[in-house]
This record gives structure tokens, sequence and C-alpha cells, in this order.
């Protein structure tokens, strides 16, 4: 039996498409795209946007080791609430995704328990000690789709040499979180006025900027694919922009709580508000939405890391850093980014899915066209709602946004051209 998407309003970005269009499913593909189209069943879309389903390559799904923060099967409902068909969930899980069997057991999970597709990126180092390589040929065959110690920094500069020559000859992008951990070390937050008001030792962000520029270095001198995740600052965006005009194979990513808020949301020691790389000053937020306006930011990603209450609820100094976003991501978007004319619908839509889609070579993810999968998200643009954590579908409730009141609300979600998510 078919399926017929009507009165919506369709953003395709690998077509330049932006207007009202029907969406014609047969089973877990899709059959048509036009206007004036029949179907056996009818979904109405009437005020809302239809389009790919939206891609994170940048969430932590604990599974294994810390099912009690999350679970594949958890972190895919959460995803699919916030209109994310396709994830690719970080190696820090306990043991480490460093192996071909650790990566088949991540799949085999996600067949099993996800009602979304799961892309695993797998570590570049053993164990993420930042000692050995693993072997990423193996690792790709059997489905990873990109190499990061993400939690840490490679420190030694002739290692990663190693890794990106490797990473660039088997096809694997690197993800690079970017951080000098001597440096950055005992902080806990951004280094500046309000750690020194709060009494918090502070993160500089000199920090970050310095393996960022490293990292793209590295990147320039063996020709590999280096992605900067979660930039946070504003010299951190300008190496980056630079970078890329100089034609390294550079990409990058931001997140939602980078260009909603800044370290004034710790104010009150709220932990929910406490991520690495952290929240930084009003210069750094402006700086990151400009990025996203200038087109140096090629992708937005959650950096989705669940923690449990009782991690949480704990002095600010002893919480764990990490936030979720999943089932927020695609509201902050629209209600930072596309209201106040930063950029356009079309292009939130684009970033949101083709942009991370190509950074990880996710074939078929992003995109909305005759013959490919149905993964399809439905949302309206102009509705308001209030964001309640305690009604998250994550495991975890440690949101920075929780009774903020947005724009943006997902109002279904198809992989495969099953509905994962109807609200």
């Amino acid at each position: 039996m078919s399926l017929i998407i009507k009165n919506g309003h369709l953003i395709e970005p690998t077509q330049g498409i932006s207007e009202p269009m029907d969406v014609l499913i047969d089973g877990d593909t899709v059959r048509r795209v036009g206007k004036d189209l029949d179907g056996d069943e009818v979904m109405d879309a009437s005020g809302c946007v239809v389009c790919p389903g939206l891609v994170d390559i940048h969430v932590h799904f604990r599974e294994p080791g810390y099912e009690s923060k999350e679970t594949i099967a958890s972190g895919g409902r959460a995803a699919a609430r916030g209109g994310f068909t396709t994830v690719v969930p970080m190696a820090n899980t306990n043991p480490v995704i460093d192996n071909a069997g650790m990566v088949e057991f991540v799949n085999r999970r996600a067949r099993e328990t996800a009602c979304i597709r799961v892309r695993p990126a797998a570590s570049a180092t053993k164990g993420m000690k930042g000692a050995e390589i693993t072997e990423m040929a193996e690792l790709k065959d059997v489905g990873a789709v990109a190499v990061t110690d993400d939690g840490k920094d490679i420190a030694s500069s002739a290692l990663l040499r190693r890794v990106l020559e490797y990473a660039r000859m088997v096809g694997l992008p690197y993800l690079a979180h970017c951080e000098d951990e001597a440096l950055a070390e005992g902080g806990h937050m951004n280094e500046g006025y309000t750690a020194t008001h709060l009494g918090i030792p502070g993160i500089p962000k000199a920090a970050e900027e310095i393996r960022i520029d490293r990292n793209i270095r590295i990147a320039e001198l063996t020709g590999a694919h280096v992605h900067i995740q979660h930039v946070t600052t504003k010299e951190g965006m300008a190496i980056v922009r630079r970078a890329k005009e100089k034609g390294i194979r550079v990409t990058c990513e931001t997140g939602p709580h980078y260009w909603m808020l800044t370290d004034d949301a710790v104010r009150g020691f709220s932990t929910n508000a406490k991520m690495n790389p952290p929240l930084r000053e009003e210069e750094d937020r402006l700086a990151i939405i400009e990025g996203i306006k200038d087109g140096t930011v090629d992708c937005l990603a959650t950096d989705h890391a669940p923690h449990t209450r009782t991690e949480k609820e704990v002095e600010f100094e002893y919480a764990p850093f990490g936030v979720v976003g999943l089932e927020t991501c695609l509201a902050m978007a629209v209600t930072g980014l596309v209201e106040p004319g930063h950029i356009s619908l079309e292009r939130m839509v684009e970033l949101l899915t083709l942009g991370g889609a190509r950074i990880c070579n996710l074939e078929d993810a992003g995109v909305l066209r005759e013959g490919g999968p149905a993964d399809i998200t439905i949302f309206d643009p102009k509705a308001e709602w209030t964001v309640d954590a305690g009604r998250f579908l994550s495991l975890s409730r440690n949101s920075p946004f929780d009774g903020m009141t947005v724009r943006g609300l997902v109002k279904r979600t198809l992989c495969a051209g099953r509905t994962v998510y109807e609200g």
C-alpha cells in the first residue's frame, strides 16, 4: 500500500527544491516527487516543511557500558523525536569501539533495537589511549564511517600524522576533538569574567584554538580530511575559515548551545550548562553565527551527551561535561538562526541533512529523491512550544534549554517509510 504526503512545502537541498510538492512512498522507498499525486493513504502536511530525514554525525549513545545514561534504543527514539533518521555515535563507550567486533556489536544492536539508522564511528587509537593506531581498513569494512578519539585529542603530533595518513588511505574522515588537555586541566567552564566572578576554574579558549590549528596543519601535511568538532570560539572559527581559503581538506561543525547561549548560563551553577568545550562569551557566540552564515560551518551537530540526574545534581566542579540535544536541535536552529534572519530555512535544512552526510560519506542520507530511501522529516517551523526535559524520550534530562519557549516542532519522522515518531 502506498502513502502520499500532501500539502507540505518540500525542501530538498541536492535538487534545490523549495516549493509545495507531494511525496509518494511505496514501502521503504520514495516512488515519486511531484504535484497532484495520488496514493492509497494520505498524510496531510499542511503548514509543514517536508524534508530529508535529519542527520547528526556527533552523538553519544553510551552503549555498551553506560546504559543508565542512554542506550542505542533510547537514543534512537530521542533522535526520531528530533527529526533525525541517521546518526553517527562516537566510540567512547566501555569497551571502546576500537575493533571490528565492537563495530559489529553496535550494528547488531542498532538492527535489533533502533528505530532509525545508526552508523558508528570507531576509535582512531586503541582504547582511545592515543598510543597505537586501530585497524582502520578492517573497521571500515564492517561499517565504521569515521574514526575519532572524541572526548580526547591525540596529544602526539607524530602519531596524529600516522592516523591521518592511514585514514586518508582507507577513505575515512577523522573527527577531531580539539583540546590541549594540559592547558585545559582543572578547568570547568570558559576562562573569563564569569568564571572569575563565580570562583570556578576556567578553560582558556587557547586550549581549543591551539589544537584546531595543529590538527589542520597536519591535515595539510597529509592531505587527509579532518573534521573539526564543536567549534566554539571566534579565533577557532577564523582558523578554519583561513584553512578553507587555502584549500585544505577541513570541515567543521558547531552545536545549538554555542549559537544560543553564553557562559552566563552557568550563573546559578547550573550543571546542565556544563559541557566540553564550554560555553564561551558573546563575541564568540556571534562569531559562531557568522561562521554558519558565511559557510565556514559545514553542518550542525548536537554532541548529544547524556548523563544521569545523579551525576549532574552535584557541585558544579564534580559534575561531568555534557548536555543532551537531539530533541531540541531543530527548534534551536529555527529559533536561533532562521527566525532572526541569519540563515534561510533552506540553508538550515541543508546544514541538518546533507552537510553531515557528505562529511561521513553517508550514501542516500540527507536526500529525498525518487528511488531513494523514504527517510523523511515533517516539521512545523511556526509551531511554538516549551521545552520540558521531563518529557524527553532520552533516558537523560541534562538540557540547558529546559523551560525555554521556542519555535519549530517535529510533527512526524519516517525512517525507511515507517513512522518512527508522531507528535
